[in-house]
């Protein structure tokens, strides 16, 4: 079983046998990212001595639409929408970006005014009020195609209950613009109610479409030529899909790289006993939290991406820019920072003697005594007065000793991840003293105990495989369906029955809801049908995440999300070292090091995890 992660700076391979589990890792090629895939492929089957044609399975996770929807490099797109709706993405909600910088604007809309077109047609929340005409279906197409547009969105008012216009057109756009035009309707890549969220969530979908595509037919061929089976995608709700429908809806792999180390955070948390869990996935360009509560990853049902939100279901993550190849600087105040830039792959940091001269996090880490010496980071000697070159620099522009400069880069990098950790954690009701530190990436654990102090924890694992950690969860994740419904109906108006009918067979969902009145709702886990029982779990959540209950409010059932999942064979994580130690001690980890600081005790837990304990009690900062 292989699995093969894209990150910014290195594409992580790792491949499962009955004899054990190899991984590799290649530099990632920004330019084409499946040429670092299949050299990342071919050296893992080269590790494990065996044939493309033994691989059983090929999970993948890519950045692709990632990169493309935040660089603006998308598809020309046509936004057909009813008529007097067609500005819908552009006015938006009427909030702000950032509350006091009245300057800042969102992103402009994928579809610019001359590619919108508005329908003569209406549907109201009961039903059809106006009927599409074949003449005005003719005229739509027409104008369309007259645009010459790459891809088009379709978003029509209530279309999430009453689709059947959308059908009608998507049937004309298609038959009419050919199969070179990504096509995406509303009711089909998203199913949701609220307008402005399905309708840019669709304009993303479509404006992704060409470029996803291209990426993934490329790889697939790529992978038939080398002998392996069709990739499946990581999508970001944390399951597989396959590579059909990661074509025919991109908006659903935006998040697919985090996503993958979620997946194994999920497992390890149920394989190990540490039910709770606060991930931290530092890589070279930046730094993923997310949280698994009772071993299953913290999901939202809409996310923002760029400042664009995406009204489908991801893994709840925060991303900051603190990764090993982030560059230190000085601001015009004669300050010290770090990131949000990044050396990348390439020429990455300068200890990697490729050229690089700006001073990164890794060469810092470098410089502390934190890396163990002679230790190869995916083949590569880092070179020690290469990082001091570069960090000496930066040292004497701040007029600072070079250990004081490389020792606050770090403590700067440490206090962004922990600004996150809190985002994810006290910011939704939750204790971070209440779970464990699971730390991966290349760069994680070389935080974990530092990052665990500031927060009160007091227990961190380290997987062996962490530094490979979300391909490892992309070679072993489930594959998943979504489905969504919009209900809207308050719990007195439903029954045991309705409940039931919602569920539909499903293996899980999850359910939406909220008091009548609020504007929101919140995600609740329930297995019965009993719509008192549904209730009482929505105020306990409520209760949980904003301190009260309102037991004279109606509840109301606003959306279900139902999953199909097929569970896949486990994989075997690789053995963790026979290590037993007190810090302050560096750590070789085969994919990645670790720092273990002074005050903590590291020992084999087992399940190819280290278990880093805190030794003496400490007083819990504030939060």
């Amino acid at each position: 079983m292989l699995g093969v992660d894209v990150g910014g700076t290195f594409t992580d391979a790792v491949l499962s046998t009955p004899s054990g589990t190899f991984v590799a890792k290649r530099p990632t090629t920004p330019e084409d990212q499946s040429t670092g895939v299949i050299d990342a492929v071919r050296e893992v089957l080269v590790a494990a001595g065996l044939e493309p044609s033994e691989v059983r399975s090929f999970a993948h996770g890519t950045t692709v639409a990632t990169n493309a929807l935040l660089e603006g490099a998308v598809a020309r797109t046509a936004f057909v929408a009813t008529d007097g709706f067609s500005d819908l993405v552009e006015i938006g909600r009427q909030d702000r970006p950032s509350l006091y910088r009245l300057e800042e604007a969102r992103p402009a809309p994928l579809a610019p005014p001359g590619l919108r077109i508005e329908v003569a047609e209406r549907a109201g929340p009961e039903g059809v009020i106006e009927e599409l005409s074949p003449d005005e279906l003719d005229r739509v197409a027409q104008e369309v195609g007259a645009l010459d547009p790459e891809a088009v969105a379709v978003c029509l008012l209530h279309a999430d209950r009453f689709p059947d216009h959308e059908i009608e057109l998507g049937e004309a756009l298609r038959n009419r613009l050919g199969p070179g035009v990504s096509v995406s309707l509303s009711s089909e890549a998203v199913g949701t109610f609220r307008e402005y969220e399905r309708a840019a969530t669709t304009e993303v979908d479509a404006a992704l479409g060409p470029v996803t595509s291209n990426y993934l037919r490329n790889l697939a061929a790529r992978s038939a030529g080398e002998g392996l089976p069709e990739p499946l995608v990581m999508k970001s709700s944390g399951g597989l899909a396959s590579l059909d429908e990661a074509v025919d809806h991109p908006a659903r792999i935006v998040l697919s790289g985090p996503a993958g180390g979620a997946a194994a955070a999920a497992r390890i948390a149920r394989e190990s006993g540490g039910g709770n869990l606060i991930c931290v996935d530092m890589g070279g360009t930046s730094c993923d939290v997310s949280v698994v509560e009772m071993g299953l990853v913290r999901e939202t049902g809409s996310r923002d991406v760029g400042g664009r939100p995406i009204a489908l279901p991801s893994v709840d993550i925060e991303t900051v820019g603190a990764g090993g190849g982030s560059i230190g600087w000085r601001d015009p105040g004669g300050a010290l920072r770090v990131g949000p830039r990044s050396a990348g792959a390439d020429p990455g940091p300068a200890c990697y003697g490729r050229g690089g001269r700006e001073p990164t996090v890794t060469d810092a880490n470098l410089l502390l005594g934190r890396i163990p010496e002679g230790t190869s980071l995916s083949g590569i000697t880092p070179d020690l007065d290469a990082a001091s070159r570069a960090v000496g620099e930066l040292a004497s522009n701040l007029d600072m000793a070079v250990e004081e400069c490389a020792a606050g880069m770090v403590a700067i990098a440490n206090a962004e991840m922990v600004r996150a950790v809190r985002v994810m954690t006290v910011e939704r009701g939750l204790d971070p003293t209440d779970f464990a530190l699971l730390a991966f990436g290349g760069a994680g654990p070389l935080h974990a105990t530092e990052m665990a102090d500031e927060l009160g924890i007091a227990r961190v694992l380290l997987p062996a495989d962490g530094g490979v950690l979300s391909a490892f969860g992309l070679a072993g994740a489930d594959v998943r369906r979504d489905e969504a419904k919009t209900v809207l109906a308050t719990l007195s108006e439903l029954s045991p029955t309705d409940l039931g009918r919602f569920r539909g067979g499903a293996d899980e969902v999850v359910w939406e809801l909220r008091y009548s009145g609020q504007s929101f709702e919140l995600e609740v886990l329930h297995e019965g049908t009993d719509p008192a029982g549904l209730g009482l779990a929505f105020e306990e959540e409520h209760e949980r995440r904003f301190g009260f209950r309102s037991p004279e409010s109606e509840i109301q059932l606003v959306t279900i999300r139902r999953r199909q999942v097929t569970t896949r064979a486990a994989v075997r994580p690789s053995d963790a070292p026979e290590v037993t130690a007190e810090g302050p001690v560096a750590l070789d980890l085969g994919v990645a090091t670790a720092w273990v600081g002074s005050g903590w005790t590291v020992r084999p837990m087992g399940e190819g995890i280290l278990e880093v304990l805190r030794a003496s009690p400490q007083e819990v900062p504030s939060a």
